[in-house]
């Protein structure tokens, strides 16, 4: 996440945001419910719009 959105956005991203696609979760906590890790960062690949080349 901070290769695309910077560390500082990536770290509110992470902590803040709360995804229909991961269940109402951020994620953080996401991944501290055990969902994998591609799942959640397709998660939020497809919120911000993420091109294909840069997933």
């Amino acid at each position: 996440m901070d290769g695309e959105f910077g560390p500082a956005r990536a770290a509110s991203l992470s902590h803040d945001h709360v995804f229909a696609d991961l269940g109402g979760r951020t994620v953080e906590q996401a991944l501290a419910a055990g969902i994998d890790a591609r799942d959640v960062w397709r998660a939020v690949c497809t919120a911000y719009e993420v091109p294909p080349s840069r997933r």
